[in-house]
């Protein structure tokens, strides 16, 4: 690991003003801390989010679940709002990692690394959450932009992220038994407008698939969407699973999702 300079700030605006062009912020490290330590990247300092107490905790109001940044896997998973509210998505996050990733791994953390095998994005995708920072509201459709690339500037933190409660709504995955990665997961939400269903680990970054999308806002059953394949052209494919296989690992988890939030 190289040298750094280490910070701990107590509130968003001295976070943000800690925080340099070579720096990083530091959230759960589940992904970046092992990334230094085998020197695959370099920085002048760490900013540690963990000392700010306002970008932690969960609220419901009205029609819209709001979560800290710095709310970890496990106070999700366990959260009674959450789990009264959008229960898929307790499920989901009860699901990642083993019990030491979920009780330092948080939301805002996972969203920004943006990992093509995160479950977290897919959540935000299918339904249609808002990512809030220190300096705006981004939708999450324009916030994840690529393998490991968000639409986040530099030294802007995210702050905590707004989820819609959708009618109903489920999370399937497929994962890496040595990881628990996502070799595919897949989110389907039933909202007002129709349906949402968002691809998680089978491309280089979360992905809608309109054509289910379409099919279930017309009849939100898993048959509508036996018959759908996704085109593999643009798929992972490596030494856990071919493009083709994700193809049709999509059409599956796709159809457990609608099952379970059926």
């Amino acid at each position: 690991m190289y040298s750094f300079e280490y910070e701990r700030p107590s509130g968003i605006d001295a976070a943000a003003a800690a925080h340099g062009e070579d720096d990083k912020f530091l959230a759960g490290g589940m992904s970046f801390l092992p990334t230094l330590k085998l020197r695959l990247a370099q920085v002048d300092k760490l900013v540690d989010l963990g000392g700010i107490d306002e970008l932690k905790g969960i609220t419901v109001t009205g029609d819209t679940v709001t979560i800290g940044a710095m709310t970890t896997h496990g106070t999700v998973a366990a959260s009674e709002d959450v789990k009264k509210a959008i229960p898929a998505l307790a499920a989901m996050a009860a699901n990642i990692g083993d019990a030491q990733v979920r009780n330092r791994g948080t939301i805002g953390g996972s969203i920004a690394n943006a990992d093509p095998a995160a479950c977290y994005p897919s959540s935000l995708v299918a339904l249609g959450a808002t990512v809030h920072t220190n300096k705006r509201s981004i939708s999450a459709d324009d916030f994840f932009v690529d393998l490991f690339e968000t639409a986040l500037e530099e030294g802007e933190l995210v702050t905590k992220v707004s989820f819609p409660i959708p009618e109903k709504a489920a999370y399937a995955k497929f994962p890496n038994p040595a990881s628990r990665f996502a070799m595919v997961g897949v989110f389907v939400a039933k909202i007002s407008g129709g349906a949402r269903v968002a691809v998680t680990g089978a491309g280089s970054s979360v992905f809608r698939q309109s054509e289910m999308e379409a099919a279930l806002s017309s009849n939100f059953s898993s048959d509508a969407i036996a018959n759908i394949k996704t085109p593999a052209d643009d798929l992972n494919s490596d030494i856990h699973a071919s493009a083709d296989y994700r193809a049709h690992l999509i059409t599956v988890m796709a159809q457990r999702a609608v099952d379970a939030a059926s």
